[in-house]
């Protein structure tokens, strides 16, 4: 087959070529929907043409359909009358969802909501408390919506937005990528060549359709490919993860991927007897990405599904971003390069050295080489300075599959997405400055955490995930934790803990676990936490995907909207965090 001019036209030969074939299956509550290329193409022409009604060509249309199979036909739709698409969540009802989904609206300036009718009273009620009543607001699935007979098929230029995606908002406010036809097409073909995909293969997930990793790889990868993928909804997973591997058994999945949580559940909550029933032969690509890849979750989750068929090498580490399109490195399908156990105390001057008997150290999982379409290079974040092999500094990334920019955002997009290497010549500029730091050992990346979200104490550089998972290694008990810093000279050191109690007994263990989690941080990493905050399970902020949003656990600390079951505080903030206070 010719090579597609664009997205758009890719997907109106999927739909011509393979009409018959599965595209997609909705599963997971019971139901079992199956859609073909071909009834997806029809549904799509019918949306398109009651767009154009309103003639959105080249402006962003929100959807806020959920993990529903009234998306990808509305997502379609978009593409198909020239509009750009913007997935973003549905109003689930928490103060965080709406403030999100407004904050989409607005950022966008929509000129049109989809939706279904299951969602549309509530997106309404939505728009019109936002002061938006002026947005028009469409359910997808009504009858008769549009005739796919009048559909005309606009003029989409290479470079023209393909759709809007809005970063997760784990450290900012959102904001909309611009992701071109071009740019799209390049990322899909670095995600087939990397993992090793084709029409043969199986897709299947869990992931927001609004995330990413969910939409790039598990929704537009499949059409991309012309093969086939298994959709389970969010919240089938977020209450019994054994659903996520029954799935994949299930169906012959072959490739499907997930934030690191999301393997260390599985190990947590399926039982050896229900791993047993399983049959994961077939998967051949289990991607972990989204967040910081743990060592020890991989090795936990290869041991545990062992017994099911489960391949070691099948656990692929990747890395990635909303402003890469999706994927920029992966590891391969031969042999695994060796993980990096490094000395802690180098890595807070930003060096990477061999460890030292008896000294804390920390172990690197390689997130694989840099797919062929992005060039990368670690900087010195202050210095703007190229580094050699070895060194830890800023992922900077650029390349056919890049973004070019934030969507009506043009200081920052100048900023983060046209930066270039001190001593550069003016045509060597065009780098994305990722905001992760990292570094590149024998051709491999790997990833050590985010640059704004280092805690510097005592002129040394500490990364919160290595506390976290220090603190979370001290008792049963532990689920999630956040680290950050506070204070004037942002040097005070806060963890969070979540922590199960038992209903007799547990709260006379929680000064005790306190006591636990600053002996360990002394010991493991020379500071000292002025604050201990142990909390209920679900305290502690999760992006849609699973990761950890740690600037808004230091928003809630210092506004004092954490209930904590047991606190140790000092210093001068000490009383922001304090039990009972509203």
């Amino acid at each position: 087959m010719a090579r597609a001019a664009d997205f758009t036209d890719l997907l109106l030969r999927r739909g011509a070529e393979l009409a018959d074939r599965e595209a997609y299956r909705l599963t997971g509550d019971g139901d079992d929907v199956m859609v073909t290329y071909g009834r997806l193409d029809r549904t799509a022409k019918g949306i398109a043409s009651r767009l154009q009604q309103h003639r959105p060509g080249g402006s962003p249309v929100v959807l806020c359909h959920g993990d529903t199979a009234g998306f990808l036909p509305a997502f379609l739709g978009c593409l198909y009358a020239g509009a750009i698409p913007v997935p973003a969540p549905v109003p689930s009802g928490t103060r965080q969802s709406v403030e999100r989904l407004v904050g989409i609206l607005k950022d966008a300036a929509a000129a049109l909501v989809l939706t279904d009718t299951h969602h549309a009273p509530a997106v309404s009620q939505l728009l019109a408390a936002a002061g938006q009543s002026h947005v028009p607001c469409l359910a997808t699935d009504r009858p008769h919506l549009g005739d796919p007979d009048t559909w005309e098929r606009p003029a989409v230029p290479p470079d023209q937005p393909a759709l809007l995606q809005y970063t997760s908002g784990s450290v900012s406010r959102p904001k909309g990528v611009v992701v071109s036809h071009a740019q799209l097409l390049a990322n899909q073909g670095a995600i087939q060549r990397a993992l090793g995909t084709g029409e043969d293969s199986r897709f299947g997930g869990w992931l927001p359709f609004h995330h990413d990793m969910g939409l790039i790889g598990q929704l537009l990868h499949p059409l991309f490919l012309g093969a086939s993928t298994v959709l389970m909804p969010s919240r089938s997973f977020a209450l019994r993860p054994l659903r996520w591997l029954q799935m994949i058994d299930r169906y012959g999945v072959t490739v499907s991927g997930a934030p690191d949580f999301a393997y260390r559940l599985c190990v947590e909550r399926v039982t050896d007897q229900q791993a047993a029933e399983l049959d994961l032969t077939r998967w051949e690509a289990a991607v972990s990405g989204a967040e910081s890849v743990r060592a020890d979750t991989l090795d936990a989750f290869a041991a545990r599904f062992a017994p099911a068929g489960l391949r070691p090498e099948a656990l692929r580490p990747g890395y990635g971003l909303a402003e890469a399109t999706l994927l920029v490195a992966v590891g391969g399908t031969g042999p695994r390069p060796a993980r990096r156990t490094v000395d802690a105390a180098a890595l807070a001057d930003n060096r990477i050295e061999p460890t030292v008997p008896g000294r804390p150290s920390r172990t690197f999982v390689p997130v694989g080489p840099v797919i062929d379409e992005v060039e990368a290079l670690i900087v010195h974040p202050e210095t703007l300075c190229p580094l050699p092999e070895g060194e830890v500094g800023e992922i900077w990334l650029r390349g056919s599959s890049v973004a070019g920019g934030y969507w009506n955002r043009p200081l920052e997009s100048a900023e983060l997405f046209r930066a270039a290497p001190a001593g550069a010549a003016p045509e060597e500029d065009g780098y994305l400055r990722t905001g992760d730091m990292g570094f590149l050992d024998d051709g491999e990346l790997f990833v050590a955490g985010r640059l704004k979200e280092v805690l510097v104490v005592a002129g040394r550089n500490l990364y919160p995930q290595d506390i976290e998972q220090q603190v979370q290694r001290l008792s049963v008990l532990f689920g999630s934790g956040a680290a950050f810093a506070v204070g004037e000279e942002q040097d005070q050191v806060v963890v969070v803990q979540e922590v199960r109690t038992s209903t007799s007994g547990g709260a006379e263990e929680l000064p005790a676990l306190a006591d636990t989690v600053r002996s360990c941080v002394a010991e493991e990493f020379g500071i000292a936490v002025q604050h201990v905050l142990l909390v209920r399970p679900g305290t502690v902020r999760r992006t849609t995907s699973g990761k950890l949003r740690r600037t808004a656990m230091r928003q809630l600390f210092l506004s004092g909207r954490i209930k904590p079951l047991h606190a140790v505080a000092s210093g001068p903030v000490a009383t922001v965090g304090r039990p009972g206070r509203p």
